[in-house]
């Protein structure tokens, strides 16, 4: 089928590629089908895209490439909420503010998208228990990533 998106004009996309946000995003709850699209190949970012609403999209990226060092666990609650088995299944995106320049761009670190790959499921969640990543974590391309 093709979907019209927000930064990427019509994509094709299959049945199967639909992530299921069954509480969708905060700010967006009405709106809970997604899908992932890269933006290029071999670049950390990509785009949540709504198949529901067109100018419904956000820019992520994969946070370990520009925080080596992000880690944090998952509550419980969650883990069950995604139907998570094995940490094989998870991915994790932060989604991105652009600003211009590129370079002063920040990406979410407090608020991660998990998106269990297995089942096509995937949350906003906000990470609680003494965790102190920022809302707004400056993007500084590391040696050798894609910018």
């Amino acid at each position: 089928m093709q979907i019209h998106t927000k930064f990427l004009g019509t994509v094709d996309i299959t049945e199967e590629q639909i992530i299921i946000f069954e509480k969708g995003i905060p700010g967006f709850e009405e709106i809970t089908k997604y899908v992932l699209i890269p933006i290029q190949q071999d670049s950390p970012f990509a785009t949540l895209q709504s198949i529901e609403e067109q100018e419904v999209g956000f820019i992520v990226t994969i946070p370990f490439a520009f925080k080596q060092d992000y880690a944090f666990d998952l509550a419980e609650e969650d883990t069950e909420s995604l139907q998570i088995t094995t940490d094989k299944d998870i991915l994790t995106y932060s989604i991105v503010t652009l600003k211009d320049p590129f370079e002063t761009s920040t990406i979410n670190l407090l608020a991660p998208i998990i998106i269990n790959t297995a089942k096509k499921i995937g949350k906003q969640i906000v990470l609680q228990d003494g965790e102190s990543y920022p809302l707004r974590f400056q993007l500084k391309a590391m040696e050798g990533s894609v910018k």
